[in-house]
């Protein structure tokens, strides 16, 4: 798995946590994925793959922990900010947060040991790039 696959799967995995993949969040990944210089070498179509790895891992019993050791090997600990404000912006997408989706962030912040304060100012700006009018 490479480093943008674990972020495409970070993104999947956010969508998929409320058991509702939404328009909005999907055309958000794809938009990220199309536009991001992290991606600018990624090849669009192994985000089936990662889709696939990701619905796989969840249907396992110790799915998420796999998943995360998955996404912990692949990117860069220098880019792991980065993967907690992908996954916020998705979370974000359809502008309202499940209960599942909030506790599957709180598990990436733990997992990628992102610093509380860092934490609050990515989610700040998730929600206001994200907020109706």
């Amino acid at each position: 798995m490479t480093a943008q696959d674990a972020l495409v799967a970070l993104m999947i995995a956010v969508s998929a946590s409320d058991a509702n993949i939404r328009t909005s969040e999907l055309l958000t990944i794809q938009q990220i994925v199309n536009h991001l210089p992290i991606f600018a070498e990624y090849d669009i179509d192994r985000m089936q793959q990662a889709a696939q790895t990701v619905f796989d891992l969840l249907e396992e019993e110790d799915g998420l922990d796999a998943l995360f050791g998955l996404i912990k090997d692949a990117i860069p600990v220098s880019h792991f900010e980065t993967a907690y404000a992908l996954a916020c912006d998705v979370a974000a997408a359809d502008g309202r947060l499940q209960q599942t989706e909030l506790e599957l962030l709180k598990e990436v912040r733990y997992e990628l040991a992102i610093d509380r304060l860092h934490a609050a100012a990515i989610e700040r700006g998730a929600r206001a790039r994200h907020l109706p009018l």
